[in-house]
């Protein structure tokens, strides 16, 4: 490789490249190779690779390669003096972890060819030298979250660096896709096209089930930009952790710690591992359980999670990549493509939900290009097995969900807005054509424009007299710009689209933060209360403002903090292979140790199958109880149980309480009801569906709920200021809801409202897939059964509608004693 005043040539660039990889005892490969030339030749496209296979190296081969052809040219390779800013490369990233490992992966190669870059990262727990070299565009790649690159635009400095820009990645674009990150990141990227027409896009992501839309989402502008995906598949292997022969497997529950000490030996043959759970309250307790049995150093045990604070996460991420680490127990925070050569186990506890999920989390295996990805799973219940097959042969058949991307989010257009006025102000016309040509904002319409142009400036027609909603003004030459230093700060705060459940900081009396717990949670608590969080058993001291100060307790006696939303759905994907699986060839290892109790279902009722609709009528001590099985996830099941209440007591009065798994639902009721196919087919009616979920739920409240998020990152319920004492999550919700009720009152056509109205109807009970799944329902046979008692398939189910009920007794210890009691009976 050439060096000096010398620019390198082509071919020398190429060597230089080809000679570092064949260091590194590796050979490009032709999707890599491929991305390269689309990069060179100024073209944009997504690149679909699995984990693993080397998509850092595909998305950033090009930029290297265009940096060592213009090395000691001076120029920017079209004859023109060099840019003031040094910015060349975005790397948009979804997670610090990810951002962290990315930034390591891209300085290795800079250094290792001698280019002259900075590698720079601005995420939440940046650097203050980074967040420097960011501000002033002193980095040549600069690893960044959506949330930080919106923040830069709202600086009037950061347009100008951005016209030298010669690319940008976004890494995991389909973890982006379906949510408003994806949203906010759309407008960001519409804004770079405008500023840096010249900059490639590239979107990096695994296998979807809507590729083509996908692409079309990330470039608008481009349709028929190239979909390289001709990557080497990697080949997965799924093993079981299965319950020995004449062993009695729980029919229900949610942690598996029964499977401890086959877990332990398997981490006891690893190098290192990672043990994944599904929510963070059972990382916790495995960690937990984890720890009273474990033999080595404490130190080489370790816990990531979401809440945890950085220090912490950063520690364990760096443990797994030195090795001094030699088991992690972590949720969807190490998900994605956080390179750990070194991780050579990978344990799934519970079901995966999904079959995207299963991919991601078995790629963290011999993270290395054409290493096969094996993950073993540990059924925290018998069902899981089923789960487990069916998610087998939907990989071996590559049935991958789709992730459907959001529109019309105008609580994300109204922060956009905010952040450009705030950053040198736009100029509405102008802006409004850059919208529209993002897929989100496709369909804006000229009213919807105009309320977020009214609600920007004075919060909309309610709100007009109120000067804390007065956020923006039009100068003289027609520019929309923020002037209230105030406003300024407080958006600045608050930029982005997470919101969380009302977090409180969780900090020992003298010392560092741990992260943070729910304030529900914490307001339950007393103090000398004990609870586990960050691995460690804690006893509350205090709860000053926001922060619940805590030391070290003795014992492991301790409650656990449960957060909101953790548990995951079913996918309709991985729903429907459970239901053909159930009742398919038992040709996976998991089906045959499943058969007895297959076979018992098949005895006492049925067993599901693709092509009708079982339903059980059980008489119980609580009652009538009708089980339903559609297996479309708990989130459609929700909104078909308030339905089937809502009718049925229409048909004949009675009062009815319900549960829902991801299986089915089940209604009680308090008097007894026949039941009969007429009835099943008249509750399953597609007509009227919106009238009566109006009737059936209470619609309203639940939008008045949704509206505190669309409030949040719209900009109406503003953070507090440094220094200033922090609002409770009751406060927020209190604020939230006067809002709410202000604006129905005397503004109800306003946009926020219209949208709290569409995303509860949308994302909290998708409407479409409970439309879709009521008529694919009804257009099945109907397999109506009144077994004498509880079955496999209904216990699970029984055992959510007793959660909530007052007892002495654990909710584990009585489904336990249950499910003894029914299997004793069956034999």
């Amino acid at each position: 490789m050439t060096s000096g005043a010398q620019a390198v040539t082509a071919r020398e660039a190429d060597a230089a490249l080809l000679q570092w990889f064949e260091h590194q005892g590796w050979r490009p490969a032709a999707f890599q190779r491929q991305v390269w030339r689309h990069w060179l030749r100024g073209e944009s496209g997504l690149l679909v690779t699995p984990t693993g296979s080397g998509k850092t190296l595909a998305a950033f081969g090009g930029a290297l390669l265009e940096g060592l052809r213009e090395q000691g040219a001076g120029t920017d390779g079209k004859g023109r003096p060099a840019a003031a800013s040094r910015l060349r490369v975005l790397w948009v990233t979804p997670l610090r972890a990810l951002a962290t490992d990315t930034t390591h992966a891209l300085t290795a190669a800079i250094d290792a060819l001698g280019l002259p870059w900075t590698v720079a990262k601005r995420t939440g727990d940046a650097t203050s030298r980074d967040r420097r070299r960011a501000r002033q565009g002193q980095a040549e790649v600069l690893v960044i979250t959506p949330e930080s690159l919106s923040l830069l635009l709202s600086y009037p400095e950061t347009a100008a660096q951005l016209t030298g820009l010669r690319g940008v990645v976004v890494d995991e674009w389909h973890e982006l896709l379906g949510n408003k990150r994806g949203v906010l990141l759309q407008l960001t990227l519409a804004r770079i096209r405008s500023l840096a027409p010249q900059a490639v896009t590239w979107g990096l992501s695994a296998t979807i089930g809507n590729l083509e839309e996908a692409r079309a989402v990330l470039l608008p502008h481009r349709p028929d930009a190239p979909l390289v995906r001709n990557a080497p598949r990697r080949r997965l292997t799924l093993k079981t952790l299965m319950p020995a022969a004449g062993e009695r497997f729980s029919w229900a529950g949610h942690l598996g710690l029964s499977q401890i000490d086959r877990v332990m030996q398997l981490i006891a043959g690893a190098r290192t591992a990672i043990l994944f759970t599904n929510t963070r309250a059972q990382a916790e307790l495995w960690h937990r359980a984890l720890s009273s049995i474990w033999l080595e150093a404490p130190e080489t045990l370790a816990l990531h999670h979401g809440s945890l604070e950085t220090a912490l996460r950063l520690e364990a991420e760096q443990g797994l990549r030195d090795g001094r680490v030699r088991c992690v127990v972590a949720t969807s925070s190490l998900d994605l493509g956080v390179d750990f050569p070194a991780v050579d186990l990978v344990l799934q506890i519970g079901s995966p939900k999904g079959i995207a999920r299963l991919l991601q989390r078995a790629g963290r295996a011999h993270h290395r290009p054409g290493a096969p990805g094996v993950i073993h799973c540990v059924p925290t219940h018998a069902l899981e097995l089923v789960e487990y097959a069916a998610a087998r042969r939907a990989v071996a058949a590559e049935h991958i969900e789709a992730r459907k991307p959001l529109v019309l989010s105008l609580d994300v257009l109204s922060q956009h807005c905010i952040t450009l006025a705030l950053g040198g102000g736009f100029e509405p016309a102008r802006l409004l054509a850059e919208v529209r040509g993002t897929h989100a904002f496709a369909a804006l319409s000229d009213d919807q424009w105009a309320g977020v142009m009214q609600f920007i400036e004075r919060g909309g027609q309610a709100l007009a007299q109120y000067p804390d909603f007065h956020r923006t003004v039009r100068d003289a030459d027609g520019l929309v710009r923020v002037t209230d230093r105030r406003v300024a700060l407080r958006h600045r705060l608050s930029i982005g689209t997470i919101t969380a459940d009302g977090a409180m900081q969780v900090r020992f009396l003298r010392g560092a933060s741990l992260g943070s717990v729910e304030e529900s949670f914490i307001s339950r608590l007393k103090p000398r209360d004990r609870f586990q969080f960050a691995g460690r058993t804690l006893e509350l001291v205090t709860v000053d403002q926001m922060t619940a100060y805590v030391r070290t307790a003795k014992g492991v006696s301790a409650t656990v903090p449960r957060w909101q939303g953790g548990r995951m759905p079913l996918s309709t994907e991985l729903g429907a292979a459970v239901e053909a699986a159930l009742s398919g060839p038992r040709d996976e290892p998991e089906l045959r140790a499943l058969a007895p109790l297959l076979d018992l279902q098949a005895r006492d009722s049925a067993l599901p199958t693709p092509h009708t609709l079982l339903v059980e009528s059980v008489q119980t001590r609580r009652g009538g109880s009708l089980f339903v099985y559609p297996f479309a996830g708990r989130t459609v099941h929700e909104g078909m149980a308030a339905l089937f209440a809502l009718r049925w007591a229409r048909h004949a009065p009675n009062t009815f309480v319900y549960a829902v798994n991801d299986y089915g639902f089940v209604l009680t009721s308090q008097t007894p009801a026949p039941v009969d196919a007429e009835l099943i087919q008249r509750l399953l009616a597609p007509h009227a569906l919106m009238e009566d979920l109006q009737a059936g739920m209470n619609l309203t409240e639940m939008a008045r709920r949704q509206f505190r998020d669309i409030a949040r990152v719209a900009g109406m319920l503003t953070p507090s200021l440094p220094g200033a004492a922090q609002r409770s999550q009751r406060q927020l919700q209190a604020s939230s809801g006067l809002l709410f009720d202000v604006l129905q009152r005397y503004d109800p056509q306003h946009l926020l409202l219209a949208q709290a109205a569409r995303e509860v109807l949308d994302a909290q009970m998708d409407v479409q897939a409970l439309a879709a799944t009521l008529a694919r329902c009804a257009a099945r046979r109907l397999d109506l059964h009144h077994p004498r008692t509880l079955t496999p398939l209904s216990f699970p189910l029984w055992a959510e509608t007793v959660r909530g009920e007052l007892s002495t007794e654990d909710w584990s210890q009585r489904v336990r004693r249950a499910a003894e009691q029914l299997q004793a009976r069956h034999g």
